[in-house]
């Protein structure tokens, strides 16, 4: 279904619908929800998710995971999405949090031809069985390390919110303590217990969703280290590489190219 809004067909009693939509370049969908879950997957661009836990950024090849009922908001950048909406009891995914997953080439050649499937379909038809095949594989669907989790505290929030918006290898613990008038040690403690990661970690995960975002937009890796506070391009794509398992330069490659990416989990939400 090409550009169908999910109201038209949601009473379908289809357990998985298949929609494709073309989204204008900066396409912001403000926050709102579904009864169905939702894999979002962007075959080209890149798209940029928020909830009340965090940010997640979600590049090409791979689909985030929204759970049902949860708020969200995206913003689309040059995104051609294929999302599929699930049924609440029939979920492939037990989470109670966004994930982001790798989209394996099997999973990407499903849901390309997807997009022929209509709403009613016979669940015992070829139909049926490409959208039964789908779900088998999102539920097996490694999880990427693309999230940071926003804290519950006001004056830590807008913190977390402004380094996202600007994110520098060079920001230490240290600093973010004495913008909030605390202590290293006390910061670094309320840190952790306010988002279930250490500073650094939180500031890596930051790092890696802008990079992606900058990177997708065409910005040379040279230029993307030196923006993000690093000293060397060699010192960023060490990172990137310990990080994702692929160095910068072939992590947004076309399907066929995909490198193998270790399955990791995500940091928990809070």
């Amino acid at each position: 279904m090409l550009n169908v809004l999910l109201e038209t067909v949601d009473a379908s009693r289809s357990v998985a619908l298949p929609i494709r939509t073309d989204y204008p370049y900066g396409t912001l969908l403000e926050t709102h929800s579904h009864r169905r879950a939702q894999f979002l997957y962007g075959t080209t661009g890149l798209m940029e998710v928020t909830t009340e836990e965090g940010a997640w950024v979600v590049p090409p090849y791979t689909g985030v995971w929204i759970p049902a009922g949860k708020p969200h908001g995206v913003r689309m950048n040059g995104v051609s999405t294929r999302s599929v909406f699930v049924l609440p009891e029939a979920v492939p995914r037990k989470s109670a949090a966004c994930e982001v997953l790798l989209v394996s080439q099997l999973l990407h050649q499903l849901l390309l031809a997807s997009a022929d499937v209509p709403a009613d379909y016979a669940p015992d038809s070829r139909d049926g069985a490409l959208m039964t095949l789908i779900l088998h594989e999102l539920g097996r669907a490694p999880t990427l390390p693309l999230f940071a989790p926003i804290p519950p505290d006001a004056q830590l929030a807008a913190l977390c919110v402004s380094l996202l918006a600007q994110p520098d290898v060079g920001v230490s613990p240290e600093d973010c303590a004495r913008r909030l008038n605390k202590s290293p040690r006390t910061f670094a403690r309320w840190f952790r217990q306010q988002t279930g990661m250490s500073f650094a970690a939180w500031r890596q995960q930051a790092i890696l969703m802008s990079a992606l975002s900058r990177l997708s937009a065409g910005a040379p890796v040279t230029e993307v280290a030196l923006e993000l506070g690093y000293d060397s391009p060699s010192a960023f794509s060490s990172m990137f590489r310990k990080a994702l398992g692929t160095p910068p330069s072939a992590f947004l490659q076309p399907p066929g190219a995909w490198p193998v990416i270790p399955p990791r989990t995500a940091p928990a939400a809070r």
